[in-house]
């Protein structure tokens, strides 16, 4: 049973991803493209370094020779100068670094290089790593089958929740889209083909729904526009104004939901359904009560997590307001603070939501003769 369910997952997705594979976008003639390239290289000798006085404020600068390792310049040695012109955050390069270069063309046609950032893949995959294997070594074949879930999700979002968004679709209708595909595949891959997966997914699909309806209503009463971040204000440039920056934010509260409802729906169908094992005479107001005993302890924690995952996440704006005179009711009006405050709360509804409603699904569904 399993591997034929484990077959149909797979068609499945070929067939999402074939036909979303080609992502619609605007033909530019190439002449009228300006010359970029990114490059990758390592630090194989400094040329130069001193510290310069910019002002009373002294900076580093150095000349880098550097080998290339990826891109047309492949082999070659190039020269790069590092700290000419005063930044932000001017790092200090050391031989064997591994870097990521930018490369353009001026007026003359000589080529200009510009150093853009680390190259990080290796220590991402080496995390990666350690995290697969211990969740296989934990959780044997259904730790795998939830990897291959989380990669699942990334599937949907890059190839059609983000493509669809960005051809003009309507982000709220794309993300429920997504959503649905991603509850189906990776609660049955990480969970099983069983009665108790098939209640979390109820549980989860009706929460999602008062989330988004919840998220809906208060986005449109706290009058958000979407456009609290700069990178909004970019993608809005960018795209000359076709995406809907209010649905995208009402996607993203979905999608960011739906990831802590998972855990919650799962776990209070797990409960339910080993508090009767344990004794089967428990009727349905009994094993209600029992399952929420439980369900309270999770709720609290897991809406104690919900709002340290967002505050983590907004830490360098938070800072920003710490020694702000402004009163705190004029800094949590501010749309770009109003958002995360939103954002926690919708999610956190949800998530209190979603465990009596599972817990009852599963308790009434178990009890039936």
């Amino acid at each position: 049973m399993m591997k034929k369910f484990i077959f149909i997952i797979i068609t499945i997705f070929t067939i999402l991803v074939a036909s979303y594979q080609k992502v619609s976008a605007q033909v530019k003639d190439p002449q009228d493209t300006p010359f970029e390239e990114t490059l990758e290289g390592e630090v194989v000798e400094i040329l130069e370094e001193k510290e310069i006085n910019d002002y009373g404020s002294l900076r580093i600068y150095q000349k880098l020779r550097i080998e290339i390792t990826k891109g047309s310049l492949e082999g070659k040695d190039i020269n790069v100068e590092n700290g000419k012109y005063p930044t932000a955050n001017l790092v200090e390069y050391k031989i064997g670094d591994r870097l990521v270069i930018y490369r353009s063309k001026d007026i003359q046609g000589n080529d200009m290089f510009l150093i853009s950032d680390y190259v990080r893949r290796d220590a991402l995959f080496i995390l990666f790593l350690i995290f697969a294997l211990l969740v296989i070594f934990v959780d044997k074949a259904w730790g795998l089958t939830s990897i291959l879930g989380m990669g699942f999700s990334f599937l949907i979002t890059f190839k059609f929740i983000l493509p669809q968004i960005i051809r003009g679709s309507d982000p709220v209708l794309t993300a429920i889209i997504g959503s649905i595909f991603i509850i189906l595949v990776t609660f049955y891959l990480s969970h099983g083909f069983n009665k108790k997966t098939h209640i979390a997914i109820a549980g989860t699909f009706i929460s999602l729904i008062i989330t988004g309806v919840t998220a809906s209503v208060f986005v449109n009463y706290s009058k958000l526009t979407g456009f609290a971040s700069e990178e909004a204000g970019f993608l809005n440039f960018e795209r000359q104004g076709s995406i809907n920056m209010k649905g995208l934010l009402l996607a993203g509260i979905i999608i960011g939901t739906l990831g802590v409802l998972d855990d919650v729906t799962v776990s209070q169908s797990a409960i339910v359904y080993q508090l009767r094992s344990v004794n089967r005479r428990l009727r349905l107001k009994q094993l209600y009560k029992k399952a929420m005993n439980v369900g309270h302890d999770h709720v609290s924690s897991m809406v104690n997590t919900l709002v340290l995952v967002y505050t983590g996440a907004a830490m360098p704006l938070l800072l920003l307001f710490v020694n702000n005179p402004r009163p705190i009711s004029e800094v949590i009006n501010y749309e770009i603070i109003a958002d995360e405050i939103v954002r926690t709360l919708v999610g956190s509804i949800g998530l209190v939501l979603a465990v009596p409603i599972t817990t009852f699904l599963a308790a009434f569904i178990i009890t039936r003769k």
